[in-house]
């Protein structure tokens, strides 16, 4: 029986590529009682897959991409795993990628992939809080649940990137570790989950956005991120009691010295600045950080609380700097990427969240 065009191209994007990056998911300890002593990126991600349930249907292939502790996170491993994803992404026959992660930087991760790829396909990162020699690991159970978000995700025409850990999900602009124990150490701010993992079926609790038309700069702004060894410098700091400015006016004096050719580290490029409730800055901190926009330094404010975001132009306290909407962690990501594209003549990304209210 021959199939209809409609029903091959269905068949043909049957694929799950689960890429693994190493993390608490893949670690193992000395004795099963630990887990505290353990060491992340031990376990293959062939092994993490192995007697994990699929979804109806589908199919997966595993990459190691890497195998480390994700506290050590950074552009390389970044590049390595954007080259990756994109590489899948554009197979016809791959229908969602699945991404294992430590959990300490896996929000930071979350957004690098959706600012750079704005993927059209789902993308699922997945971590535990239990290393797989635990006598209870979640990894396992986790993992069963971002297979089945990125099946559908996939079948809804979903996009995208997304975080799912204790059968909750996440989109990638909102999801924030908050506990470094608890199994459910994830959250999405004011906004909570955007949908449920129960017994092997997805309850969206949102209307998750179709995915997205790639717009015309997106290959260049990948382009330009594979091709980039480096990113612009961007620090974060936070304003607090008594911030006097000193370590801006340290920072400033490193960005002298690289530009001058006296330091090999790259040069200050932008700050980040997670400022007091609704963004305000210490007078102090904010003469320091006006004396960095007169070098040339880009300035980006945002608040340090664990929810909520800046009200108003410039938030409280005089603050003359762009305000974002990203936490501190994320904010650095996109200030970096915003100043490397720029350099580069590419149109910034207007990375979306995902996901859009009832």
């Amino acid at each position: 029986m021959t199939a209809t065009a409609g029903t091959a191209a269905t068949e043909a994007r049957r694929a799950i590529v689960v890429l693994g990056m190493g993390g608490t998911i893949a670690g193992r300890a000395a004795v099963a009682a630990d887990v505290v002593g353990y060491r992340a990126g031990v376990v293959p991600v062939a092994a993490l897959l192995e007697g994990v349930p699929l979804p109806a249907g589908w199919r997966t292939e595993g990459e190691q991409v890497a195998n480390v502790d994700s506290k050590d996170m950074g552009v390389p491993l970044w590049r390595d795993l954007l080259a990756a994803a994109y590489r899948h992404l554009q197979r016809s026959d791959v229908g969602a990628l699945v991404v294992t992660h430590g959990t300490d930087t896996l929000e930071e991760t979350a957004w690098v992939l959706q600012a750079v790829l704005q993927p059209e396909r789902p993308v699922v990162l997945v971590g535990a809080m239990r290393p797989a020699s635990a006598l209870a690991p979640d990894g396992p159970g986790n993992l069963a649940d971002a297979l089945t978000l990125a099946a559908d995700a996939a079948q809804r025409g979903i996009g995208g990137v997304w975080v799912t850990l204790a059968g909750r999900v996440f989109d990638a602009r909102t999801v924030r570790k908050v506990h470094p124990m608890r199994l459910d150490a994830f959250a999405g701010g004011d906004a909570g989950p955007a949908a449920w993992v129960e017994a092997g079926r997805v309850r969206w609790l949102t209307a998750a956005m179709p995915a997205a038309s790639a717009d015309a700069a997106r290959a260049a702004r990948i382009d330009t991120v594979l091709a980039a060894s480096v990113w612009p410098r961007v620090e974060w700091i936070h304003s607090h009691g008594g911030a006097d400015g000193a370590l801006v006016r340290a920072l400033l004096q490193q960005r002298r010295a690289a530009l001058a050719g006296g330091d090999a580290d790259p040069p200050l490029a932008g700050l980040v600045v997670a400022g007091t409730g609704n963004g305000s800055l210490h007078t102090a901190l904010t003469e320091a950080l006006a004396q960095a926009a007169r070098e040339g330094v880009a300035v980006r404010v945002t608040t340090r609380c664990a929810e909520g975001v800046v009200v108003g132009e410039g938030g409280r306290g005089g603050n003359i700097w762009p305000v974002t909407d990203l936490p501190p962690a994320k904010a650095r990501i996109a200030l970096a990427l915003e100043l490397l594209w720029r350099a580069a003549g590419v149109p910034v990304s207007p990375a979306g969240p995902g996901r859009r209210a009832e």
